[in-house]
């Protein structure tokens, strides 16, 4: 009986042991490699990664065909190893308004009715309609609310300009009204300035500026004038500073004739111009001993004429100048002929 019960029992013992041989060889096979990454994680208490998705936008109305399904997948997937670019900031902000923009803006003003300017200084109060009147002016283009117009510091526009003359702007502007002749040329430059052609048409028909008109179609005969006369300011300013005097004195010529004659052939030529063949021509041909030279010229006005216009021109830029003829050159050119350009004295008073 103890045989058999020990022959039960290691025959139980070799049963449980075959039995336990196997539990041992099934609990230590080998596992599948996700299971052991999963195991080793654990150990060492680290969080296991996220799984990849991928997600893939399409077009509304676009379909594929179940034969790109793959291919569509593989280059998805081909995408999704490359590196990911920053995403795009798709925060809708509001557009800024650039500097152009901001002038455009404000540029385009709305005006009363009654308006308020300030002239260099000066306060003047009009209608709207009356800067208008004109519409190829200066002054309606501004009010025209295509510019922009700076105010003072109490609102009124401003206008960088003497005003001292703008109250004949306006008046003529308002009713046609014309400024009194000491104050025309002054309004004039004014009109040139704001570009009031229908002013300027009308100061030039009166005096002085229709004299004015005239004067100048005779000194154009001269297209030396101006210089001329920025030569005798120089030369009496030089004198007059070298010598430490008061005054200068300065020698000028002033003919009318085209060539120098003698008292005997005047009475042949009646008219301003004679003729003479080249070679005669040139035996008169000379330059008088003096500072400055006006002539020939062929027109009724004369020498006196002439004399006066520099005279007065000289005025205009506050230099008083007086004039008196002190003989003639009367140098001998040719047999009995000789220069008898009249030669006048000018005296330069600077102070």
């Amino acid at each position: 009986m103890q045989q058999n019960g020990s022959s039960g029992s290691s025959g139980s013992d070799g049963g449980g042991s075959s039995s336990s041989r196997e539990r041992q060889t099934v609990s230590f096979s080998p596992l599948p490699a996700a299971t052991t990454r999963v195991r080793r994680f654990i150990q060492e208490r680290r969080t296991l990664p996220l799984p990849r998705v991928m997600v893939v936008f399409s077009a509304a109305g676009d379909t594929e065909k179940p034969s790109d399904a793959m291919s569509g997948s593989d280059a998805a997937e081909d995408d999704f190893r490359k590196p990911a670019s920053p995403a795009p900031n798709l925060a809708v902000s509001k557009p800024l308004r650039s500097p152009l923009h901001t002038q455009e803006q404000d540029s385009c003003q709305e005006f009363p009715e009654v308006i308020c300017l300030n002239v260099g200084g000066t306060y003047f109060t009009t209608r709207l309609s009356t800067l208008r009147r004109y519409e190829d002016t200066m002054l309606a283009a501004m009010f025209s609310g295509r510019h922009y117009i700076p105010h003072d510091s109490e609102g009124r526009f401003f206008i960088d300009r003497d005003g001292t003359y703008f109250g004949d702007i306006l008046n003529f502007l308002r009713e046609g009204e014309l400024p009194q002749r000491d104050r025309v040329r002054a309004v004039h430059r004014e009109a040139q300035y704001y570009s009031i052609g229908p002013l300027l048409d009308s100061l030039e028909d009166i005096q002085p500026l229709t004299g004015e008109k005239v004067r100048q179609a005779f000194l154009d005969l001269l297209p030396y004038y101006k210089d001329n006369l920025e030569r005798i300011v120089e030369i009496a300013k030089l004198r007059a500073m070298q010598k430490k005097a008061r005054f200068a004195k300065l020698k000028i010529c002033v003919y009318k004739e085209e060539m120098p004659i003698t008292p005997y052939e005047r009475p042949l030529f009646n008219s301003l111009r004679f003729e003479r063949s080249d070679s005669e021509a040139k035996l008169f041909e000379h330059h008088c001993e003096v500072d400055v030279s006006f002539g020939p010229w062929e027109a009724v006005a004369d020498v006196y004429d002439l004399l006066h216009c520099i005279v007065s021109d000289l005025a205009e830029r506050g230099i008083t100048a007086e004039q008196q003829c002190i003989g003639v050159c009367d140098k001998h050119l040719i047999n009995h002929y000789y220069c008898k350009r009249p030669i006048y004295e000018f005296k330069i008073t600077w102070w």
